[in-house]
């Protein structure tokens, strides 16, 4: 399971998410989408800050997988 870091303030969501494993990223991915969809449904309008969640963590799930093909060519 994913673990809070107590400064993440001064700690970009990008940065945070490298330390994530695989499983922590799906995960915490899985979770934004289960937020955006509750807050939709509670208060009638999507939240603005779901795309930037979901961009981050394609991008991240992007570079790993690029990142063991390259390891094992």
């Amino acid at each position: 399971m994913a673990q809070f870091l107590p400064y993440s303030m001064n700690f970009p969501l990008e940065e945070q998410l490298k330390t994530l494993g695989d499983d922590e990223l799906l995960d915490f991915w899985e979770e934004t989408q289960y937020l955006e969809k509750f807050l939709e449904d509670e208060f009638s309008e999507e939240p603005d800050s779901s795309v930037e969640y979901e961009r981050f963590i394609i991008n991240e799930l992007q570079f790993r997988t690029c990142s063991r093909t390259l390891s094992k060519i």
